[in-house]
């Protein structure tokens, strides 16, 4: 089943750990330590208090995106990742997290690749989103594209229960870009 499919059928709680992971995983351009956004998890899991923390998360991460970026690529991504922490919904509904989750898929892949700097283009981001593969784009797209995708199995399959694997996959895919960042960074130097 694509990615597309996938989001469409999906409940509240799948659609926002689908936007949160993207966010988890996009957080080190942010600059946000790895803790930041664990509460905004503890809330799907007691289905609570999403509204307090998801103000508490935006005061903590108020710096502007980019800052510390060096390149192009990397202050577009770090815009892109600030628009999703932005767009959340402060109260969330299916509309609304629906749009979240497919703003934040579309963004993530866009994230990867303009961190992985290959023959990959827009158009076969699209196509993959739509039908279920990863042909012709980077490693790195493919892996975040299995990713998004793990996540809204599990938590669709697992309920609550699948959130704390889905959190695991997040914070893999957080350490996998946080180390692409920083290998760019000492290619720079």
């Amino acid at each position: 089943m694509s990615l597309v499919d996938l989001i469409a059928g999906a409940d509240e709680r799948a659609l926002a750990a689908s936007g949160l992971a993207c966010l988890d995983r996009s957080a080190p351009l942010l600059g946000a330590d790895d803790e930041a956004l664990r509460p905004l998890w503890a809330s799907l899991v007691e289905g609570r208090e999403w509204e307090e923390r998801l103000a508490k998360a935006r005061a903590e991460l108020a710096g502007e995106a980019g800052a510390e970026c060096s390149s192009e690529a990397e202050v577009e991504a770090a815009r892109l990742a600030r628009r999703m922490l932005d767009d959340a919904p402060a109260h969330p509904s299916a509309d609304s997290l629906r749009r979240w989750a497919d703003t934040c898929s579309v963004a993530a892949l866009r994230i990867h690749r303009l961190l992985d700097p290959s023959d990959t283009d827009d158009e076969a981001l699209v196509a993959a989103r739509h039908e279920g593969g990863a042909q012709g784009v980077s490693p790195l797209v493919a892996a975040e594209l299995r990713r998004q995708t793990a996540v809204l199995e599990l938590v669709t399959s697992h309920g609550a229960a699948g959130l704390r694997q889905a959190l695991d996959l997040s914070t893999e895919g957080r350490r996998v870009l946080r180390a692409v960042v920083s290998r760019r960074a000492r290619g720079r130097a």
